[in-house]
């Protein structure tokens, strides 16, 4: 007879079908396991060393001690049930009572072992088998083999003792001998050993693991900070290859740094250059005849130094600024000072602790472009922090005509400006979004633009704390 998997019988098309059904199904389970399991490295490691562990201990438990423990407990019995078998034949051959009680004093003196014999007695109900029944089982088979008379066991009612009774006749002879002469009672100390010993193990591991962990989250925290914009003193620890990747983050924290002081050193160069040509036009435009056309290019001139400052404020960022602890209500107190002085009904609501550690001057542009933008096309104004978790969010709401959904993410390109709604930067450049945003992701966070409840449009700034 030949036999045939089912899968034979599939047709290509079957067979296919098939192999996707498993192979989801199997990208399910690995998934419904990967989300039990821990996510954190350490946690990670600790199984890795404490489940090769449990599998060795436990099966060193079950395949060695466990096999131990029988054999032991199958020896002990049969030498048991040999003393009871000896005390039996010898009782067969001479049962009077001096006999009888030269039986008891030896069982007594030898073996430690009480022998007693019940007239007109039967044997009791047998008792239900215990749940860990290696000793019962090992006695009863020893008990049935070599003395072959009915017998009653009972090995749990007593944790040192064992009451076995046998059918002698038309009586009972009652053997209680120790525990310990039939099953190997010190198990305990070698549950103790092993218990003790992973325990030491795991606490080495433990120790372990935790300092070469520790490097990791130095470096993570290092880098974290670097993205905040946040000066960090930092030295590369640990194994080799965590050192390895700490020395390539402190050179890449170099490059990055190199880049922007040689971009923002240019900048001043070509700013220091255009800006004494714009004193010359000034100057020479100022010792022109004043008429229409002049004063059409004397603005001109100042719109072309405003472009300019804007052009070098975006691309420099402020980078020379150091952080520090900055109150954020304080803060929307000024800008809400600055929007009322211009005649802008203003709203202000904090809750929580809002000092968060910042670039002051840099952060305070950041929100004063956005309030400039809401205030230059609305007229109220509403501003809100709250701190959430582990982030610190700023609102602000306007009531005026809004963006349209589509282009809300376009509006942070630099030089974009929907003309038809509002434009992004006071000056007209269609840098003040842009640079809001570049200063909120350089502290770690972002801006984000959503519908206002003031029917105009909110601004949410979200920088971690």
């Amino acid at each position: 007879m030949t036999w045939s998997l089912p899968f034979t019988k599939l047709t290509p098309g079957e067979s296919l079908r098939l192999r996707r059904v498993l192979r989801l199904r199997w990208f399910k389970f690995t998934r419904g396991l990967a989300d039990l399991l821990p996510k954190g490295l350490y946690a990670r490691s600790l199984i890795i060393v404490i489940v090769p562990m449990v599998i060795l201990q436990t099966a060193v438990a079950y395949f060695f001690m466990e096999r131990h423990w029988q054999s032991v407990t199958n020896k002990l019995s049969a030498g048991l049930t040999q003393d009871i078998g000896t005390l039996l034949d010898i009782y067969s051959q001479n049962p009077s009572v001096e006999n009888l009680a030269v039986l008891e004093r030896v069982a007594r003196n030898r073996w430690n072992m009480e022998f007693q014999l019940l007239q007109g007695q039967d044997l009791p109900a047998l008792l239900p088998k215990p749940f860990f029944s290696l000793l019962d089982n090992a006695l009863s088979t020893e008990i049935a083999k070599q003395i072959k008379r009915p017998f009653w066991l009972d090995t749990i009612s007593s944790t040192r003792q064992v009451d076995i009774r046998i059918k002698y006749d038309s009586a009972v002879m009652r053997f209680v001998a120790p525990r310990s002469s039939a099953y190997v009672s010190n198990s305990h100390i070698f549950i103790i050993w092993m218990l003790g010993t992973s325990l030491v193990l795991l606490t080495v591991a433990i120790a372990f693991l935790r300092n070469q962990i520790r490097p990791i989250l130095r470096l993570a925290r290092a880098a974290e900070d670097f993205g905040k914009g946040r000066d960090h003193d930092y030295m590369p620890g640990g194994a080799r290859e965590v050192r390895q990747a700490g020395f390539a983050f402190l050179e890449m924290k170099k490059r990055v740094e190199r880049t922007i002081e040689q971009r923002t050193a240019m900048l001043n160069g070509v700013s220091h250059d255009l800006r004494t040509i714009l004193t010359r036009f000034k100057l020479s435009l100022a010792l022109m005849d004043q008429t229409l056309d002049l004063d059409d290019a004397q603005r001109d001139v100042e719109e072309m130094r405003s472009m300019l400052e804007a052009y070098l404020a975006f691309a420099k960022g402020d980078t020379g600024e150091l952080p520090m602890a900055t109150d954020i209500r304080a803060l929307l107190e000024e800008l809400k000072s600055d929007a009322e002085r211009d005649g802008h009904v203003t709203q202000i609501s904090v809750s929580g602790e809002t000092t968060v550690t910042v670039r002051p001057l840099a952060f305070k542009r950041c929100l004063s472009n956005l309030v400039t933008n809401a205030q230059r096309y609305g007229e109220r104004l509403a501003l809100a922090a709250e701190r959430v978790g582990a982030h610190l969010y700023i609102t602000i709401d306007d009531d005026g005509p809004g963006i349209p959904q589509d282009l809300r993410e376009d509006v942070f390109r630099p030089f974009f400006r929907v003309d038809e709604a509002r434009n992004q930067d006071e000056s007209g450049t269609g840098l003040g979004l842009a640079i809001a945003r570049d200063i909120a992701r350089a502290h770690g966070g972002d801006i984000s633009l959503s519908d206002s409840p003031l029917k105009g449009l909110r601004a949410t700034v979200r920088i971690p704390v």
